[in-house]
């Protein structure tokens, strides 16, 4: 039987938060690992996650194609982890999430190599989201290129170094009120990061349906306002929860647009917070969720609290005035 590390795997964005657990859960099954960044020197935090010499950095712009082309030279499999949650100069949601796919597709078809391509659950070419419509258009153009692909899509991603349960635990470490656009109805399903590395593996593995779409999804369907009233259980802060009705917070998002760190709040994703990023009833008739993939998901309320503990007041020891939901009080 052949070793996975006859098989070279290029990881596109595996410098960033979902890559550097997709990186690991890789070499945890002993592929050869090329990650494909804009700055291969900043990547040198990876190497400890596999063995002496399977881990490779190159430099790789998903907006210049001979790059991209570059990095999966001899590579029998591409992954496609890059995305961007607001634009910046050049950074577009089209240049990135749907040209940028597009050229990673087109890269492994020449190569004679499979895709695996990550996008976001509420991918949607008729929303009225830049950000949605260009994950709906990367989904299209990596299939025409490469028809087999294995399309991932998962909702809204949690772990130690992401930009969502941290930045509302931030937030409440500053401020006595914590804004729900719409009241906080918008429902998701948090996804452990760990999770989602499992099932990209899994599709290296060739353990899921060629062509398909997973939508990936955690154990436990929540509002946003049940989000928050779990992060400041964990945080132990007691902070009010203040709706922000949509108009109101559009028009905010013209200002906190260019705000730094998790004040941080773009009209796109005001749009994005109208729809529940849920996994469809479709996807769970077909198979096509981590249950299908035979993977338990972890919860929130379980993961959370292992990195969360640092915004607590008196730290992870111990937790004097432990916030409770008012349905709990």
């Amino acid at each position: 039987m052949a070793s996975n590390l006859e098989t070279l795997v290029t990881v596109f964005g595996g410098s960033g938060f979902l890559g550097r657990h997709v990186v690991r859960a890789l070499c945890k099954r002993d592929y050869r690992v090329r990650v494909a960044v804009r700055r291969p020197e900043l990547a040198g935090y990876l190497q400890p996650l596999g063995k002496v010499g399977q881990i490779h950095a190159v430099q790789a712009n998903l907006r210049y194609a001979d790059s991209v082309a570059g990095a999966m030279r001899d590579s029998h499999v591409a992954i496609n982890l890059v995305g961007i949650l607001a634009e910046s100069g050049g950074q577009t949601f089209e240049a990135v999430q749907a040209k940028g796919a597009e050229a990673v597709a087109a890269a492994a078809s020449a190569e004679g190599a499979r895709v695996v391509h990550v996008s976001a659950i509420g991918a949607d070419a008729d929303s009225a989201s830049a950000y949605a419509r260009a994950k709906a258009a990367g989904e299209a153009a990596v299939l025409a290129a490469s028809p087999s692909a294995t399309i991932l899509r998962p909702s809204v991603v949690f772990g130690p170094e992401d930009q969502f349960t941290n930045r509302f635990a931030a937030m409440a470490r500053m401020s006595p009120a914590i804004p729900l656009v719409g009241g906080g109805l918008t429902k998701m399903q948090p996804a452990f990061v760990g999770d989602v590395a499992t099932a990209v593996a899994d599709a290296v593995d060739g353990k899921t349906r060629p062509a398909a779409t997973y939508e990936l999804g955690g154990p436990e369907v929540l509002t946003m306002r049940e989000i928050m009233e779990t992060i400041l259980d964990i945080t132990d802060r007691d902070r009010a929860l203040v709706s922000l009705p949509f108009g109101l917070a559009r028009f905010m998002a013209a200002l906190l647009q260019f705000a730094p760190g998790a004040l941080k709040l773009t009209a796109d994703q005001v749009e994005l917070l109208r729809k529940d990023n849920v996994v469809s009833d479709t996807a769970k008739a077909a198979g096509l969720t981590f249950e299908g993939l035979g993977i338990a998901p972890d919860s929130l309320e379980a993961i959370a609290p292992q990195y969360l503990w640092r915004f607590r007041p008196a730290g992870q020891f111990e937790r004097k005035n432990a916030y409770r939901p008012p349905s709990q009080a």
